[in-house]
């Protein structure tokens, strides 16, 4: 080294993909993969192609790969068999069809997890572990105390568990080969703005989960438009005071006196 120096070699974008985690699954022709878990889906996995066992042999054999980074549960990567430059980005199925919700780490998914086994919640879609999951996020980061009120009411070992949660999402975007920005240690006000952030799309996305439930509950209905001015004052006279309650049952004594 001291007399021809040393060769720096700087990784390829496609070596962060190689250092995930590596996992071993069938792809269910109806609901994608399931990864730890949670499932998964992209349109590419209702191709033909994937509607059959893989070519691997061995240990694995017939078995697909699928690749995941545990500090964003969001989204796992599945390399491409044909062309193995193109990793495709598989989108948890509990995910709202529009708008985004904060990104939660692989402890955050084992929480949702474990709460769902231990109130014995039967989940018969990954929309209704979206809920569950909007109550622990929104436990960890109260919407209402970021971020004026989170030094004085949130305790430390909370906001450590905040800040860990939002570093370990700014951390893995970072690592994305699509995102090549530098990692650094985020100072207090980034972080804040950050947690500010974090809550309002917390607030965002329980508002998108509950117009999704409610457009659902009420499809195939029409609502009933209410009357007009005119039609209401015909109906009964704004100045006519309304009946009494006790009228029908003095009635009903007068009638049976008679």
């Amino acid at each position: 080294m001291e007399q021809g120096g040393f060769d720096l070699d700087f990784p390829e974008p496609s070596f962060y993909h190689q250092v995930l985690r590596k996992h071993h699954v069938k792809i269910d022709p109806r609901r994608g993969v399931k990864i730890l878990g949670l499932w998964y889906h992209h349109p590419v996995l209702d191709e033909p192609r994937f509607g059959q066992p893989s070519a691997r042999g061995g240990r694995h054999a017939g078995q697909w790969v699928v690749r995941s980074d545990r500090r964003d549960r969001r989204q796992v990567l599945f390399q491409d068999p044909a062309d193995h430059e193109t990793w495709h980005v598989l989108r948890w199925r509990g995910l709202p069809p529009e708008g985004e919700i904060p990104a939660f780490s692989g402890k955050t998914a084992d929480a949702l997890l474990g709460h769902v086994k231990a109130n014995n919640i039967k989940v018969h879609s990954e929309n209704e572990l979206l809920e569950h999951l909007l109550g622990i996020l929104g436990s960890v980061t109260p919407v209402d105390q970021w971020p004026s009120q989170a030094e004085k009411k949130a305790g430390k070992r909370r906001r450590v568990a905040q800040a860990r949660e939002i570093a370990r999402a700014q951390t893995a975007a970072a690592d994305r080969p699509a995102e090549p920005t530098a990692a650094d240690e985020p100072s207090a006000a980034r972080m804040l703005a950050a947690w500010a952030e974090h809550a309002r799309m917390i607030d965002r996305a329980v508002d998108t989960d509950r117009r999704r439930r409610r457009e659902e509950a009420l499809a195939g209905t029409r609502p009933a438009a209410p009357p007009t001015l005119h039609e209401a004052l015909n109906r009964r006279p704004m100045f006519l005071p309304p009946p009494r309650e006790d009228a029908d049952a003095e009635t009903t004594v007068r009638e049976d006196d008679a």
